[in-house]
């Protein structure tokens, strides 16, 4: 007779009210053996404590745009003519927010979700109203209190600015009405088909690119020659006309009604692709943007070329970043050490005012030199990091990152690299004789960086998919076991500090002739953090996000120093930088545009958990029981799954 084994107590799931008929069409991603959405919830059936919450987060949001002064300073960057500026639009962006995300429905398998309906749409509008309430709050006290000495824009300015220039009595009921209007529509954006909200998340997008992108648009149809088009969509002081508003937004929504899923299906379809047909598909797209970035200079004035080559610079300092912190996982805050040196060395090497070494070699000739001690610092700031982690390893590369920058700031120093006076006069880049690039002509410039973000792309693109990439990666996932694998994590990352090294350096080199001088107050520990948050919001690993944050951060808000396309963010810039980061990092951890492993590592407990779900409602299913599906409550929130008491189930006798 066998022992009796230990009673053990398992989960056994509770049968669903009622199981729907097996011909029922499963609908969105958390259907599980046909079960359906259920009935749309009643309109006045709403969670108003989370109403309240979310409102007022949405008042606290807007008072604190208001109170930061960027109403007042985006005012006269008109996008609508007589409609809408940026300054009233960073007044509503809070309560439309707030609108679509009170009527949130986490989705899991195993949960059936509400069909949207007026629920959300009412939520919306009350959500609304309590965050347009904040404005009008803002509205009573600046007429009615001075409290300037403590908040530097409590001023007039922004009373007449947010009571639209008439009374505060009238401010302060249209800005409830109006918080509750935007909110209603956040709100229906909820209830719309999918088709809806691509065509109005499409129009909205595309109207406020163009508004905001005016400089850059009028500046090619300068070189294309279509001046009158451009009259016809811009303003003469600004913004996009009525007529050419409504012209946007109407072919922007039926574009994306006529291409819907084609990108998608194209994209499915080259991914699709096997070995030489899938590589080919890539170098033709590769081929076909190279071919577009150098024709389009030719077509663009002095202010496109001179924000196209700062763009490169810093998606070329990104790519050495997105080596080091994205492959290897070494989260160095101390980057900005290798563009340093990489400028100074170019400074030094080829300028004939460097105080005590100044061979004045061409510019080629010294690259080759600025390789050579930009990886020796490699190796000198990585030998005393590499078996450090987490937190220790930040704080460090962070001081030898300011560590560089103090010493040739130095008089210890000055005698080498001229102290705070830095290095002048920088002769250009000369390109083997034919041509020399500065920064008197920045499409040249945009040219020599191109040549080396291709450079830098195809060197980031072959390591990845090698053996040394792929330990970059597992050292990255887990050093412990990484090592106990084989790997020799102290050569692999090393190796890591010095590629990222020389690819900053490269960026320094231009930038030093460039610019035709180095200052120590260029090197700022702030240039480090764009970095990162340029690789993290574009997307870690993934070299097409990379590229694509930096044309959007750098390109549109301008670097630490260097201006972007929206010149009135320049004071706004690090404020935007960090929500930008909190946002991603809460929402889309992944980044912009994620790589597929980079999605599955952040998400792996998320598809687990589902994977699981999907597993027990399909052993239900093959046994003849209902799956057990969680019960959303009227206020949106996801209720415990309803679950059977465990069972004591007897091992074999």
């Amino acid at each position: 007779m066998s022992p009796a084994v230990p009673s053990q107590r398992v989960w056994v799931p509770d049968p669903a009210p009622a199981a729907a008929p097996a011909n029922v069409p499963r609908t969105g991603p958390t259907a599980i053996a046909g079960d359906d959405q259920a009935p749309p919830r009643r309109a006045l059936a709403q969670n108003w404590r989370r109403i309240a919450r979310l409102g007022a987060i949405g008042a606290v949001a807007q008072i604190f745009v208001s109170l930061s002064g960027m109403p007042v300073k985006l005012d006269g960057r008109v996008l609508v003519e007589g409609v809408l500026s940026l300054g009233y639009l960073s007044l509503v962006v809070a309560p439309l927010a707030v609108g679509i995300r009170v009527g949130h429905q986490a989705r899991r398998h195993g949960v059936r979700p509400h069909r949207p309906g007026a629920h959300e749409v009412v939520g919306g509008a009350a959500c609304g109203a309590v965050a347009g309430a904040g404005v009008s709050l803002l509205t009573v006290l600046i007429a009615n209190f001075d409290l300037r000495d403590p908040l530097v824009n409590w001023s007039p300015i922004l009373a007449d600015l947010l009571a639209f220039r008439r009374g505060t009595a009238f401010a302060a009921a249209v800005w409830l009405v109006l918080g509750a209007v935007i909110g209603a529509v956040g709100g229906s954006l909820r209830v719309m088909p999918v088709l809806g909200r691509r065509a109005v998340a499409t129009a909205a997008i595309t109207l406020f690119g163009v508004a905001v992108l005016e400089s850059l648009t009028t500046d090619l149809a300068e070189g294309l020659g279509v001046d009158g088009l451009v009259d016809w969509f811009y303003a003469p002081r600004g913004g996009l006309t009525v007529s050419g508003a409504i012209a946007l937004t109407v072919g922007s929504a039926a574009l994306a009604v006529a291409g819907r899923g084609r990108i998608r299906r194209a994209r499915a379809s080259i991914e699709s692709l096997d070995g030489p047909a899938r590589r080919r598909a890539q170098l033709g797209m590769m081929v076909a943007t190279g071919a577009m970035l150098v024709i389009l200079p030719m077509f663009a004035g002095k202010l496109t070329n001179e924000l196209l080559a700062n763009v490169g610079l810093f998606v070329l300092l990104a790519l050495g970043l997105n080596v080091v912190v994205g492959l290897a996982g070494i989260l160095d805050l101390g980057y900005v050490a290798f563009f340093a040196v990489g400028s100074y060395s170019a400074a030094v090497l080829t300028a004939a005012s460097s105080p005590r070494i100044n061979p004045e070699l061409p510019w080629l000739v010294a690259l080759i030199g600025v390789v050579i001690v930009t990886g020796l610092v490699g190796l000198f700031i990585g030998t005393p990091v590499i078996r450090m982690r987490g937190d220790y390893l930040a704080i460090v590369t962070l001081g030898f990152g300011e560590i560089i920058r103090l010493l040739f700031l130095s008089d210890w120093l000055s005698g080498w690299f001229g102290g705070s006076q830095g290095i002048t006069n920088i002769p250009g880049a000369e390109i083997f004789g034919l041509a020399e690039v500065s920064g008197t002509d920045p499409r040249s410039v945009f040219y020599l960086v191109l040549a080396f973000c291709a450079l830098a792309v195809y060197v980031s693109w072959r390591l990845e998919r090698s053996r040394i990439g792929r330990a970059w990666m597992a050292v990255r996932e887990d050093e412990t076991v990484a090592e106990a694998m084989g790997i020799n994590t102290v050569n692999i990352k090393l190796l890591a500090f010095v590629v990222g090294a020389v690819l900053g350096s490269f960026s320094g080199a231009i930038f030093a002739a460039k610019v035709g001088s180095v200052f120590p107050a260029s090197f700022l520990i702030l240039v480090s953090i764009v970095i990162l948050v340029v690789v993290i919001f574009g997307g870690m690993v993934n070299i097409v996000g990379v590229i694509a944050g930096a044309a959007v951060l750098i390109g549109v808000l301008g670097g630490p120093k260097q201006p972007g396309l929206l010149a009135e963010f320049s004071e706004f810039k690090l404020l935007i930088y960090g929500a930008l980061l909190v946002w991603m990092m809460l929402a889309r951890p992944e980044g912009l545009i994620p790589s597929v492993r980079r999605t599955r590592e952040l998400h792996q407990e998320d598809m687990a958990q589902d994977a699981w779900l999907r597993g027990q409602a399909d052993d239900d299913a093959a046994a003849g029981q209902p799956a057990a599906v969680g019960e959303i409550g009227e206020s949106g929130e996801i209720g415990e799954t309803r679950r059977r008491p465990s069972a004591t189930v007897s091992g074999p006798q």
